[in-house]
């Protein structure tokens, strides 16, 4: 049922997917042991994502995010319900399964690589109205402590999409695990709807929390925690997007949050989404195409 779900809904190509069933995640949490999966992390420096919360209105409190990567990445939106946890939806790079322009996974005869996609969702949004990212870092370093599981850095979104209810929440179960960071090191960006937003990072064997103090967050590519004014990190998409939350004092719709998110985009940008973390409302634009983004709800 989850391949035959498989739809091809734009010529990017932008998939959609619904997994029916269990893929383990919950397992993997009490057990530490799982199946290796089938993939291959692509090779490159060019990662140059944003984040966003926009917070002032409760009915319009959103999650937006450009994911700019290399030019050969093909998005999966993808649904999915386990049993233990929570229903969600997320958005997985397929090039990371084998999957391109030349083996797309609706004409390629292998499409038993998508049964692993939950495990690496990039960013996403459960039906407890909280929504995550992440962003490359120059650096980063977790603590490790060895009577814990540990869980990749990509793993710990799953976890927050399957298990957090709210942005506190979130952190109590990161510090639960060790979370090893790979090529690149990320840090994250965690909001909800009832108006909460964090950065989370690692640094120095610490994990660093900061806050949104008001009602919009912006994160970029650099670490918060090494800077007293973050303005002064130079990041051209960070200042934008502050600039313009700020006029609107942070308050924004889904078509004004993919509006900074094109004012943010760069010629690598793969996907823009923006998040509806009061309603559930999804609006998807794939390679800079803002005015032909294509819209989903979490509660469908």
């Amino acid at each position: 049922m989850t391949l035959s779900s498989l739809e091809r809904v734009n010529d990017y190509p932008l998939y959609v997917m619904t997994y029916y069933g269990d893929y383990g995640f919950y397992k993997y949490l009490k057990t530490g042991q799982r199946a290796s999966l089938n993939i291959t992390p692509p090779n490159s420096n060019v990662w140059r994502c944003t984040c966003f919360s926009g917070l002032n209105t409760e009915n319009f409190r959103v999650f937006g995010r450009n994911f700019d990567w290399l030019s050969g990445s093909m998005p999966l939106l993808l649904f999915t319900d386990p049993t233990e946890g929570f229903a969600s939806v997320s958005v997985v790079d397929l090039n990371y399964f084998g999957y391109n322009r030349e083996k797309p996974p609706d004409l390629y005869e292998n499409r038993e690589n998508l049964l692993d996609t939950p495990w690496m969702p990039f960013d996403g949004l459960n039906e407890k109205g909280v929504a995550i990212g992440m962003m490359a870092v120059p650096h980063a370093k977790s603590p490790y402590d060895p009577s814990r599981i540990t869980l990749g850095e990509i793993g710990m979104i799953r976890l927050v999409h399957d298990f957090a209810e709210t942005p506190d929440h979130a952190v109590s179960l990161i510090q639960d695990y060790n979370i090893r960071m790979d090529e690149p090191p990320i840090h994250y960006m965690i909001a909800d709807s009832s108006g909460k937003s964090v950065i989370i990072e690692f640094l120095d064997d610490e994990m660093k929390i900061i806050p949104n103090n008001g009602p919009w967050q912006v994160s970029t590519n650099f670490i918060f925690s090494e800077f007293d004014d973050p303005g002064q990190a130079g990041c051209w998409r960070f200042q934008t997007a502050c600039s313009i939350l700020e006029d609107f004092n942070g308050s924004v719709t889904n078509s004004s949050a993919m509006e900074i998110l094109e004012k943010v985009s760069q010629a690598n940008t793969i996907w823009s989404i923006v998040y509806n973390m009061s309603s559930g409302d999804i609006s998807i634009a794939t390679g800079s195409e803002f005015s032909n983004s294509l819209h989903y709800d979490l509660y469908d």
